[in-house]
């Protein structure tokens, strides 16, 4: 089974800059940085960064989509690094609630149209 076959729904390439805050299971920053997401879904991200991010800790970041901004926690699920020296996270989202998954929902409906 590949990654694609483990997915509940579909990655969108969206590339959009981040901030995030890594936090430990007091919910204590521990270190923070800036990436770009690769994709999104309603269940998570895939994070491009300049420094690895340790799977150990929680990530908090801000995603905005047009005039609205969303504050999401996620844990990585996967990560690598790439020949070009940069890393590639899989965050999947914790604590998600209904008004995020809507909002995730319509900005993958938004960007599915704008690219047909």
């Amino acid at each position: 089974m590949n990654d694609h076959d483990k997915r509940n729904s579909p990655r969108i390439d969206s590339h959009n800059l981040i901030s995030y805050v890594c936090l430990d299971e007091n919910d204590n920053p521990i270190g923070q940085g800036m990436g770009r997401t690769l994709n999104i879904s309603e269940g998570g991200i895939l994070l491009e960064t300049h420094v690895f991010i340790d799977p150990q800790y929680i990530v908090s970041f801000t995603i905005s989509f047009e005039d609205e901004m969303m504050d999401v926690k996620g844990r990585v699920s996967y990560h690598k690094k790439r020949d070009d020296g940069k890393f590639e996270s899989g965050i999947q989202f914790i604590e998600t609630d209904e008004p995020k998954i809507r909002m995730l929902k319509q900005f993958a409906v938004m960007f599915e149209n704008e690219v047909d």
